[in-house]
């Protein structure tokens, strides 16, 4: 099954260099880095930085700094060994003997070549050259501002279509239930119906995703922060539930 890993490219000095989204984090492409420098053997110059005391140094501080499950006895004994002549080492040597997260490997028809955490993607490239790591700066920061804008503007789609959605239900809610409720029944019924949909659809009620997301629920709610498929499913639910209300049919109905 097709799998698109490397999510996107930039370009740094006519050079193509590919990001892939992991986690929350856009990791860096060292292969394509190491183009910049050896086009013909990229592999070799990133397993030539790798063999450097400093190198070793710095990404075995950054997996002890973010990686709870990196292997210090490991790494000391990896230090034992970067003085003799013959120490190597490659991204895949690295990645199985310490459990690092910082640098990754990928191979496969849609993506290949070694992946890093841009802390250690920008300190290779300022091994390669420093004039280039500071184009790599400018079009990774250039990529994560338009990721930024095209999250603002999907949030903002998402919000406005939960709205109309929500106006599909709450009319039919006016206009059939209202009339025939007590005022302190009136104050629930939206919720109610509401959270009718939100566990079809979710799981929960808005209060227990309020609960179980403080943090969110400072500038939305559920439906504010799923996607569009659950949107346009969402919609179809409350017209739905629109036309059973018109209908008198009742909640457990």
């Amino acid at each position: 099954m097709k799998t698109n890993i490397v999510t996107t490219e930039i370009i740094v000095k006519e050079n193509k260099v590919g990001i892939m989204r992991v986690g929350n984090v856009n990791y860096i492409s060292l292969t394509d880095l190491a183009k910049y420098q050896n086009s013909s053997d990229p592999s070799f110059t990133v397993k030539n930085w790798l063999r450097r005391i400093n190198t070793i140094n710095y990404i075995g501080l950054w997996e002890e700094i973010h990686n709870q499950n990196f292997n210090l006895v490991e790494f000391d004994q990896i230090k034992t060994e970067y003085g003799r002549n013959s120490f190597a080492m490659s991204p895949t040597q690295w990645i199985k003997r310490t459990n690092a997260i910082g640098i990754i490997t990928k191979g496969g028809r849609y993506s290949i070549g070694t992946f890093a955490h841009p802390d250690i993607a920008f300190e290779f490239a300022s091994w390669l050259s420093p004039e280039f790591k500071l184009y790599l700066i400018t079009e990774f920061e250039r990529l994560k501002a338009n990721e930024a804008y095209q999250y603002k503007v999907k949030w903002s789609a998402t919000r406005l279509l939960s709205k109309i959605n929500y106006v599909v239900n709450t009319d039919a809610i006016n206009k059939c239930m209202v009339p025939t409720l007590t005022e302190k029944q009136r104050q629930f019924v939206y919720a109610e119906e509401a959270d009718v949909l939100n566990v079809a659809l979710f799981g929960m009620t808005a209060k227990e995703w309020r609960e179980s997301n403080p943090k969110l629920a400072k500038e939305g709610n559920i439906r504010d922060y799923t996607d569009i498929l659950h949107l346009v499913i969402l919609n179809n639910l409350e017209n739905s539930n629109a036309k059973f209300i018109k209908l008198g049919l009742s909640q457990r109905e």
